[in-house]
């Protein structure tokens, strides 16, 4: 028996067939520091309800999986010391021991799965890392986005990986990957890149029509929507690139290795853009959660 805390808004909100969006919280208590993790996590809670959807954040508190969290929630995960991390390995331990976790993108798809939530908003997705054919780094996202029937409207994969072996990756796997809006995959802090995305869509409906119709068809697992980050809160990629070599030099200098590489390089990149980075990664999550909860809307919607 799974011990699984729904939150009132959340319990409400199924009660009634109103459209919910499943957020991470490893955004919270290992993306920026606290006051500003909770800040932003209410902002982005609060773009979901504006947009007619119920937020549910997911976390592991005390043993407990909750689906969506209280205010008091929030602000007690923002503000928690020695949170773990977790994805598919480590979600089943953390519960079982009664201990405290984020969830990461893998982690919060199975939660959303269990809650039969359908879309999900995030900032990136994780992928293969860079040196990936020695160090065989390659995140657990892109398997559950193999195996787990969740759209998940990110601003593409973070931009310090391999994005084309990412996208490889996931093509081997079968997930759709939609581009939204564009032709070209976007690159997280950038709206563009060189890469072109598999496929394209140009409203929530038809990604919601493709969610669908892959479960009609029998498929496993969900869709990556690729939804690139506002212009005007943008980093060019020119600009960006030498960046994130800079970043990805020291970490191998620094010998940081596997769950640590990303928030090293996230922090190392933060410093360098002096504090452009995160304001970007806001912006792109906030963007995010607006086109999700349209999806769920759409979702909704009887045939």
């Amino acid at each position: 028996m799974i011990p699984l805390t729904y939150s009132a808004e959340v319990t409400e909100a199924r009660a009634n067939g109103i459209a919910i969006v499943a957020l991470e919280s490893t955004i919270i208590t290992h993306g920026m520091p606290y006051p500003q993790n909770v800040e932003v996590a209410r902002q982005v809670e609060q773009d979901i309800r504006d947009a007619g959807a119920v937020p549910a954040t997911m976390a592991v508190m005390n043993g407990g999986l909750h689906i969506g969290l209280d205010d008091d929630q929030l602000a007690k995960l923002a503000q928690a010391k020695g949170v773990a991390k977790l994805s598919r390995a480590d979600m089943a331990a953390c519960i079982a021991t009664g201990g405290t976790g984020a969830t990461t993108v893998a982690a919060t798809m199975i939660a959303a799965q269990i809650a039969g939530i359908h879309v999900f908003a995030t900032g990136g997705i994780g992928g293969v890392h860079k040196g990936a054919e020695d160090s065989f780094d390659i995140s657990a996202d892109l398997m559950e986005l193999a195996q787990t029937g969740v759209t998940v409207v990110a601003a593409g994969a973070k931009a310090i990986l391999d994005v084309a072996k990412t996208l490889e990756v996931l093509e081997t796997q079968g997930v759709p990957v939609i581009a939204y809006g564009q032709d070209a995959f976007p690159a997280f802090w950038s709206r563009g890149s060189k890469l072109k995305a598999p496929l394209r869509m140009d409203d929530a409906a038809q990604i919601a029509s493709a969610h669908k119709m892959r479960a009609a068809l029998g498929l496993n697992g969900g869709q990556l929507v690729a939804n690139p980050i506002p212009a005007e809160a943008e980093i060019p990629s020119a600009e960006l690139a030498p960046i994130i070599a800079t970043a990805q030099a020291d970490s191998e200098r620094a010998g940081i290795t596997g769950k640590a590489v990303t928030p090293y390089l996230l922090q190392r990149i933060f410093e360098l853009t002096e504090g452009r980075s995160l304001e970007a990664n806001i912006a792109l999550v906030r963007n995010n959660a607006r086109l999700a909860a349209q999806i769920a809307l759409e979702l909704g919607k009887k045939p």
